[in-house]
């Protein structure tokens, strides 16, 4: 099976379904795959991130690189290794490009980098995750976000649509 194969939207029910999700995508992934990922907070990116982390068999802990921009994760099993970027507070995709990350021979995720990745690959991956999935996701642009609604809404079902860009 091939990241072609589940090109489409599908409902992840819980946090575990997701990592499960993850761990596939991550045995699929080959060095100079790169993925964006796109959601609000709490939507699941770190933990869909910490699967494919699992699936490709990369050193962990997988953590939000919040505070670093990047982390990279090498292999245990002779792969390729991860590098998991956080574009929050990346300006420009100049910015991401100056991280010097090793594209080619890695495997790249990038979280809320949508716009952020023209010009740096020929194709890659994007994956967008919807926590307002049957109305039972908390809608946090009627209210504050905080740990409070994350966590009433941390079992919630996503939806998860897998696209290639460009």
């Amino acid at each position: 099976m091939t990241l072609d194969d589940i090109l489409g939207t599908r409902e992840i029910a819980s946090p575990d379904d997701m990592h499960a999700f993850g761990e596939e995508l991550g045995r699929m992934l080959r060095p100079g795959d790169m993925i964006v990922l796109t959601g609000p907070l709490g939507a699941g990116k770190t933990t869909l991130t910490r699967g494919i982390g699992a699936g490709l068999g990369v050193r962990g802990p997988v953590q939000s690189p919040t505070f670093v921009i990047a982390r990279t994760h090498p292999s245990l099993v002779g792969g390729a290794p991860l590098v998991h970027v956080d574009a929050y507070r990346l300006g420009s995709p100049g910015e991401l490009d100056d991280l010097d990350i090793d594209f080619d021979r890695s495997v790249v995720i990038v979280e809320w980098g949508k716009g952020m990745v023209d010009g740096l690959r020929e194709q890659w991956w994007e994956i967008e995750l919807d926590r307002e999935w049957h109305g039972r996701g908390v809608d946090t642009a009627c209210g504050t976000y905080s740990r409070a609604t994350e966590a009433l809404d941390a079992d919630s079902p996503r939806a998860v649509t897998v696209s290639r860009r460009p």
